[in-house]
């Protein structure tokens, strides 16, 4: 079984040193993600642990619902299937004001622990070209996926473990509750605080939640 990450917008790959499991790991980056890389590279591969973070989950979550036959494990970290608010249907998000201060406040610390990096840990951001992010911020404003998600009724039996930080304001935690709702079989684990980056906080959860498909 091979390992792909779907890394988070505007993210190093430098996020997942920690994760001993995830060594020699597939990292794709939010660039790659947005032109459609993964797809193309999925014909070739017959099994795959899926590990998605942020705009990553929302990417894993797209490919297990087009490929369900080749995904024998989901990780899903901070991972959502709308990332705005959406008040019409009560959807806890983040407002189009405050995703906007996000782009902004990259620009502005240049990927030096806009989110708190915690102290003595890799910083898991970067900056990338102007072009890059504003594709991004696009996609995560466009992205809803969540009526396919709810409708899907593959991978009922696959492992899936969900970590997601109790005081998240980029992804919130009530997306965990959603995602439990459409894979009932996972394991949710909520970590206190309010860190995004839970690859550099926690990875020995993810490493165990890893490990645990990989030798299954």
């Amino acid at each position: 079984m091979k390992s792909w990450v779907l890394n988070g917008w505007a993210s190093s790959p430098h996020a997942w040193d920690l994760c001993a499991s995830l060594k020699g790991a597939r990292i794709f980056s939010y660039v790659e993600q947005l032109d459609g890389i993964p797809e193309r590279e999925i014909e070739n591969v017959d099994s795959l642990l899926l590990v998605g973070w942020s705009m990553g989950g929302s990417s894993a979550l797209r490919i297990a619902l087009k490929y369900p036959e080749k995904v024998k494990g989901l990780v899903l970290i901070a991972a959502t299937p709308r990332m705005l608010e959406d008040k019409e249907s009560g959807w806890r998000g983040m407002s189009v004001h405050r995703l906007e201060a996000l782009r902004k406040g990259l620009e502005m610390t240049h990927g030096e622990g806009f989110f708190g990096i915690p102290e003595g840990k890799p910083n898991p951001y970067m900056m990338d070209t102007n072009e890059n992010l504003s594709r991004g911020l696009k996609y995560l404003v466009e992205t809803d996926i969540r009526a396919e998600l709810l409708a899907f009724s593959g991978l009922k039996d696959i492992p899936v473990a969900i970590f997601q930080s109790e005081r998240d304001g980029i992804v919130r935690a009530t997306n965990a509750d959603f995602l439990k709702s459409v894979f009932s079989q996972a394991k949710v684990t909520i970590v206190p605080g309010t860190e995004h980056a839970l690859s550099i906080v926690i990875p020995e959860l993810i490493d165990e939640s890893c490990l645990a498909i990989l030798s299954g």
